[in-house]
């Protein structure tokens, strides 16, 4: 029930900024529409978001949050507040020169960016002007995900989870003034989202003082435990920001198609992003520090009890969003979208590419939900091994498909590569799974493994055995096949090789 309660918690913050996030892009479609202005300003977010979700959200939270957890069960709040605030004066030093690098090679970055945007000058101008104002946001947010980290370890979901709120709540504004005062150039905006940034920030500052666990600013020090979030985090940049890092590359190809396909993407990625911040980071947000504890007292069973609770979760709440978007998209996007400078053509254009994306739904929800199984355990390879595999299906089935489908073969790549990764971390988590059921059955059986003979090998084949039947039960579990396709696959007889009497 904690663990519920706990989902729901982030889950109705979560939803509520969602309801206010489709004002703003019902907004945003009224008055931008899919032109040169929306695609620049989407792209310009683009870059601090992808950043923020690799160093902070991503990466940074990954390997803090466990380790501050082992901190906290072990020193107390004292101990957890030095550590964070150890942690905050790295994180704050290496961000503020990023920041000040990527302002002064933004020209650079956007070449990368948004390589289609360089045939058009005005449009290029525009996306670097948007970029540089936006790009601070980079700094405020990952140093509010810090904040976030530590109240969740404390076990204070509500203001971390709200704090999105204030990010759309802004962006309203900065629209209604645009309205207001026919502001074309969607500079309001990028004003409007650094400002927000720096908003979060201060709201969970407060947060963090009520909860007790108030942060000064220290001088940068690597200490032994920075050095240890750092060493976790490396590789826990690529393994916790894949989506990210294939929306990037949709983004980036995006821009080489005809104007208005970046905004046709980011409209329907955004309604996809409903479930998935309701479910998905709720879910993942709020087993992550129960698993980290039970991983930490040695409790196996139980962080393996937590990890499929929350698969089941998952899997209840987002597979009929996913197949209420791909029936509905359509008519969600000409109710929702279809006014202003956003007409027929931009809804359907739309409506194509969020049924792409819908089919992918249930994966993306489910890496959300399955990377703090590897996380609580310091294990950032095997998902970084699986992200890497991802990205590549990403980029080889994007440059195929965007040939014949444009925007929408851009979204089915990227569905396919989620699919590739969830299946590909389910397998992994029942093979962890397996390993720590069959070590503790080693250790149960130390005495018959040291025995005579015959008794060694009773107790090997019981492992063996134990082994086989814990991944089967557990790949059932997960839904990574069914129980007729593997009685199948167990009972089918093997190929002959050539020769071989019948």
């Amino acid at each position: 029930m904690a663990l519920l309660r706990s989902v729901a918690t982030v889950g109705s913050y979560t939803l509520v900024s969602r309801v206010f996030g489709f004002i703003r892009d019902i907004l945003t479609a009224a008055i931008l529409g899919a032109g040169p202005v929306a695609d620049a300003f989407f792209v310009a977010q683009r870059l601090p978001n992808l950043f923020r979700s690799l160093f902070a959200e991503g990466a940074f939270n990954a390997a803090f949050v466990p380790l501050a957890s082992g901190t906290l069960a072990e020193g107390g709040k004292p101990a957890l507040r030095t550590f964070a605030e150890e942690a905050f004066a790295v994180l704050f030093t290496v961000l503020l020169i990023f920041v000040l690098l990527g302002e002064i090679f933004m020209p650079w970055l956007m070449t990368i960016m948004a390589p289609g945007f360089s045939a058009e000058p005005g449009k290029f101008d525009l996306v670097v002007m948007l970029t540089r104002i936006t790009f601070p946001y980079l700094l405020f947010i990952s140093l509010t995900a810090l904040q976030g980290g530590l109240l969740n370890t404390v076990d204070r979901f509500a203001a971390p989870a709200a704090t999105p709120i204030l990010l759309n709540l802004f962006l309203i504004a900065g629209l209604l003034l645009m309205a207001h005062f026919h502001w074309q150039d969607g500079e309001v905006l990028a004003w409007a989202l650094s400002a927000a940034g720096l908003a979060q920030f201060l709201w969970l500052l407060a947060s963090c003082a009520r909860a007790g666990v108030a942060l000064r600013l220290r001088l940068p020090r690597l200490t032994p435990r920075v050095k240890q979030t750092l060493r976790i985090m490396g590789p826990g940049v690529l393994g916790a920001g894949v989506t990210q890092l294939n929306l990037v590359i949709s983004t980036a190809l995006a821009s080489l198609l005809p104007g208005g396909s970046v905004s046709y993407l980011y409209y329907a990625d955004r309604l996809n992003q409903l479930p998935l911040g309701v479910v998905g980071i709720a879910v993942a947000t709020a087993i992550l520090p129960p698993l980290s504890r039970q991983v930490r007292t040695g409790d196996l069973a139980g962080a393996v009890t937590t990890q499929n609770r929350g698969v089941e979760l998952a899997f209840l709440l987002t597979l009929p969003a996913a197949a209420a978007f791909i029936v509905l998209a359509q008519p969600i996007m000409t109710v929702l979208f279809q006014r202003g400078a956003f007409g027929p053509v931009e809804a359907a254009a739309t409506a194509a590419a969020l049924s792409a994306y819908a089919a992918g739904l249930p994966a993306f929800v489910l890496v959300k939900v399955l990377a703090p199984g590897f996380f609580a355990r310091h294990d950032t390879a095997t998902p970084v091994k699986v992200a890497i595999a991802a990205m590549v299906t990403n980029l080889v089935l994007t440059v195929a498909l965007m040939q014949f489908w444009a925007h929408v073969g851009i979204a089915i790549a990227l569905s396919a590569a989620g699919w590739l990764q969830a299946i590909t971390l389910r397998i992994a988590v029942a093979a962890l799974g397996m390993a720590a059921i069959v070590l503790a059955l080693r250790l149960m059986l130390a005495s018959a493994l040291a025995g005579p003979l015959m008794v060694r090998l009773g107790a090997l084949s019981a492992l063996v055995v134990a082994g086989f039947v814990v991944f089967g039960a557990l790949i059932l579990a997960l839904g990574v096949t069914d129980w007729r396709e593997l009685r199948g696959q167990l009972m089918r007889s093997p190929p002959r090789s050539p020769g071989q009497p019948a």
